[in-house]
């Protein structure tokens, strides 16, 4: 009976693990990048992180100046990333999140889940004020994480 036990459990181990393997996700960042910054050019910025809020890839539109310095920036994600996780802990009631918009007198920026990839990583972008930034997002939602995989 040992024995059989013991083989249970290390098929579950297997099965877990190649589940894990099977459900991860390699991104062409850089393509995900091109994809959002070409949707308008009034978009500033486009940075993609993960759930921890770890840069996978960050760059400014052409002609872009940063109006943050690099440990404001650095700031300004990890507020957005730890208020993306607040929000979550609220999903069982209210639903996933799917945007968060933030209006300043310069800027907008919004953050939300990568398309097809909510889960593991999320997208900052800022824009100018000017920007529609409903178009933004919803043109955000159509881009297929199918063609950013490596």
């Amino acid at each position: 009976m040992v024995k059989d036990d013991a083989l249970v459990i290390t098929l579950f181990k297997s099965r877990c693990i190649l589940t894990m393997l099977m459900n991860y996700k390699k991104i062409d960042y850089k393509k995900l990048y091109e994809d959002i910054i070409n949707i308008d050019p009034k978009i500033r910025l486009v940075t993609v992180c993960d759930s921890n809020g770890r840069v996978m890839y960050s760059e400014h539109n052409q002609g872009v100046t940063n109006l943050l310095t690099t440990e404001e920036s650095k700031q300004s994600l990890e507020l957005a990333v730890n208020s993306w996780k607040l929000r979550s802990d609220l999903e069982p009631k209210i639903g996933k999140g799917k945007y968060v918009l933030a209006e300043y007198e310069k800027i907008k920026r919004i953050t939300m889940p990568v398309p097809g990839d909510a889960d593991h990583h999320l997208l900052y972008i800022t824009t100018e004020v000017e920007a529609d930034h409903s178009k933004v997002i919803r043109m955000i939602g159509q881009v297929s994480i199918r063609k950013l995989l490596l």
